[in-house]
């Protein structure tokens, strides 16, 4: 893992900025940005007044997917998130405002856990402003979960379908309803699953997210890395189709006579070569069960950075879905048919932004006492980003272990935020102030799982000290059993889960129980260290239940979580700083 693999990137900071514009500049007869983050793909002939806005989105790392399948009669926007990160609320709500054309607007992702916050907290601050949005996840992946807990599985290349045939219902002219009961349809008839013969590099570490060895292969590999559900020798082409197949076409119930259109899709680094000789098994197999294809689609539609691996995708048609399928899109990545070209003025409909403000209220309503002052905070605040900036490397093995690898990357990303937006804030600002700032930075910047947990928990964190200019040991105490509530709150975790709310919670009753018995505040953040170390380590011997790794079972045993470790990191600086 220490081997280090040189990528054809510039700045890492601005890697998604310049997929972006490579993006654009090659396609500007179909796509545009549009929005302040910059960040929203969205279709030059998609939206249109009176039809239902198609918003698809999640991590970039898939290319094409998402961006690529914006256009006409597909999707009319994507947001792009970091690697393997879902995109923040305010791109996603640029790319709603985008889309909208008053009918609505239907968001669809995979099923993971930070795209399932962030879209969340989009749709409400679309409410906010009168645009309805709803969210329709993909569970095509059939080695995420078993079928009794279908609605647990993650959405891997069956995106694909789902989204071609949620985009055609709206070009259709269908009502809101209507195209989510059509994404529905397509969802309960499409199945996944796939195969992994290596790791894939991030770009912006240049090693591996996950260790597998050469000459082995895991059976149901996620598309962010996420192990699968079997580890062992690697397989020829026709050996792989037998494994892979035959799932699939038990659970979507394929007899004799019935029709499907199938994906082959290669995860990066799979030669076009492979991706046939797959496709030629899966064809033998359809026909020995007289199964016929009515279309096929073989090469990169989800990829998985260069990971070298494939995966197969079925969709046991009806007339409605062969239509839908069929209906006519000119995106970067996919053309169906001859889509009309007739170019459709509308509104552009954009958000203002409210920059975050100092106290405003009286400051001689403040108590004073107590060593944590403004300065002091923004001190410790700027320890806990540089124990993150040393420890990338680590906290991304640590996730490679169980989830998609990227987590020391997503905690550096939030933090450089931070410190930007710290930087440039008023000196004025109150705690309260200050967290306000944090939580923005880590919702704006970093989306994934930890752009809303920690924007909810440094929100409620300040809000628990509004009425302090300094922290006292019980103030502090009260602040970080915000951290620790607001956490909990937007996340749904409890202690026990192996996530960061086992370090967060037990530092916050630590610091709670000093507090209490008149303890220094230097004492209760050496308490509160001590115990979120404790229950960071606590938990390799915790089965997930909650996040990516809970589909691993007892395989996530054995493994620190990621977000823990990162939050004992935090609380160690901030020690340390006092």
């Amino acid at each position: 893992m220490s081997q280090k693999h040189r990528k054809l990137i510039n700045d890492p900071d601005t890697l998604i900025e310049d997929l972006v514009a490579g993006m654009v500049s090659a396609h500007p007869d179909l796509i545009c940005v549009e929005g302040d983050t910059g960040r929203a793909i969205v279709a030059l002939n998609g939206p249109r007044d009176g039809k239902v806005g198609i918003v698809i989105g999640g991590g970039s790392g898939h290319e094409p997917a998402f961006a690529g399948y914006v256009g006409k009669g597909l999707a009319d926007a994507a947001p792009l998130g970091n690697i393997f990160a879902s995109p923040s609320p305010a791109q996603i709500m640029d790319a709603g405002f985008a889309a909208d054309g008053g009918a609505g607007v239907l968001f669809l992702y995979g099923n993971y856990t930070g795209d399932v916050m962030n879209f969340g907290m989009a749709e409400e601050g679309l409410a906010e402003q009168g645009i309805t949005a709803r969210s329709f996840l993909v569970t095509d992946d059939i080695a995420s979960a078993p079928p009794e807990r279908a609605s647990e599985r993650r959405g891997i290349a069956g995106d694909f379908f789902v989204f071609k045939v949620a985009g055609a219902a709206a070009d259709l002219g269908l009502s809101l309803d209507e195209v989510e009961q059509a994404a529905a349809r397509a969802n309960a008839a499409t199945r996944t699953m796939g195969v992994a013969l290596s790791a894939c590099i991030l770009p912006q570490t240049g090693r591996p997210n996950f260790d597998l060895p050469v000459g082995e292969m895991e059976i149901g590999m996620g598309i962010h890395g996420e192990p699968g559900i079997e580890r062992g020798p690697a397989e020829g082409a026709d050996a792989v189709v037998d494994r892979l197949l035959p799932p699939i076409l038990e659970e979507l119930a394929c007899t004799a006579g019935d029709r499907v259109a199938v994906l082959v899709n290669g995860l990066g680094s799979t030669s076009l070569l492979e991706l046939y000789l797959l496709h030629r098994r899966v064809a033998q197999l359809l026909e020995d069960r007289r199964i016929t294809i009515h279309h096929s689609w073989v090469g990169e539609y989800c990829t998985s950075l260069d990971m070298e691996g494939a995966s197969i995708t079925l969709m046991k048609l009806d007339a409605d879905l062969q239509a839908w399928l069929d209906h006519p899109c000119e995106t970067p990545a996919l053309r169906v048919g001859k889509p009309d070209v007739t170019r459709t003025a509308r509104p552009r409909r954009h958000r203002d932004r409210v920059a975050p403000v100092a106290h405003s209220g009286d400051r001689t309503d403040l108590r004073t006492d107590g060593e944590v002052t403004p300065a002091e905070f923004r001190t410790m605040m700027q320890a806990g980003a540089e124990a993150i900036f040393g420890a990338v490397d680590r906290l991304c093995a640590l996730d490679g272990e169980i989830g998609d690898g990227d987590h020391g990357v997503t905690m550096e990303i939030g933090w450089k935020a931070v410190m930007t937006a710290m930087d440039a804030a008023d000196r004025d600002m109150t705690i309260t102030d200050l967290c306000r700032v944090i939580a923005d930075s880590f919702l704006s910047a970093v989306g994934a799982s930890a752009g809303p947990l920690y924007a909810s928990g440094f929100g409620a964190a300040g809000r628990a000290v509004s009425d302090r200019w300094a922290l006292d040991t019980r103030a502090l105490a009260a602040w970080l059993d915000g951290m620790a509530q607001g956490i909990a709150g937007r996340g749904g975790a409890r202690p026990g889960d192996k996530t960061m709310l086992d370090a967060w919670m037990p530092a916050a009753e630590a610091a709670g129980v000093a507090a209490s018995e008149g303890a220094t505040l230097q004492d209760a953040l050496i308490r509160a260290r001590d115990a979120a170390r404790h229950g960071a380590n606590a938990t390799a011997q915790m089965q997930s239940g909650k996040g990516r790794s809970q589909k691993l079972g007892q395989r996530s045993i054995g493994h620190v979580d990621p977000g823990a470790a990162s939050a004992a990191l935090l609380l160690a600086a901030w020690s340390d700083a006092l």
